[in-house]
């Protein structure tokens, strides 16, 4: 099964959006993610239903948040995404009827139901602006480290 990275990436167009100061468009946006403008509408399109994002048509017109990022939790955006899959582990149904395989399938899915509650509980705490101010703070960190002299010592 092939991992779901449509969260990840829809944090950093997010952030990329605060950032930026004018509007994106889906051809900016699809060529940053190497990925289509068609796919990144359609990916958009449950961010702007949630009043995250808006969008504007011709020229000038692109997407821009709609509202700051210090609003917005990973929670916000998962939701928005209609909660892709977490896990990628699936019950087996080789044998249905074995009450072995039902044991086994009982105790992944209770383990994994818990793990992704606990998932959902930290991704609420988590906003945006502190991904962002994240970023900056190693953004600052890698100009400075380039940006100091050497030491001939």
């Amino acid at each position: 099964m092939r991992g779901d990275s449509r969260l990840s990436r829809m944090l950093h167009v997010l952030i990329h959006l605060e950032r930026g100061g004018r509007p994106m468009t889906s051809e900016m946006i699809g060529q940053m993610l190497n990925t289509n403008p068609v796919v990144v509408r359609r990916t958009m399109a449950g961010l702007r239903e949630q009043g995250y994002v808006q969008s504007e048509k011709g020229h000038g017109g692109g997407w821009t948040l709609a509202r700051p990022l210090n609003e917005i939790t990973l929670l916000d955006v998962y939701v928005a995404l209609d909660r892709p899959e977490m896990f990628c582990l699936v019950p087996s149904s080789d044998h249905a009827e074995c009450l072995v395989e039902i044991a086994v399938n009982s105790a992944l899915e209770d383990a994994r139901r818990e793990a992704e509650a606990l998932l959902l509980r930290r991704f609420a705490t988590i906003r945006l602006s502190d991904v962002a101010g994240d970023f900056e703070r190693r953004m600052s960190e890698r100009f400075a480290a380039k940006s100091a002299p050497d030491d001939p010592a």
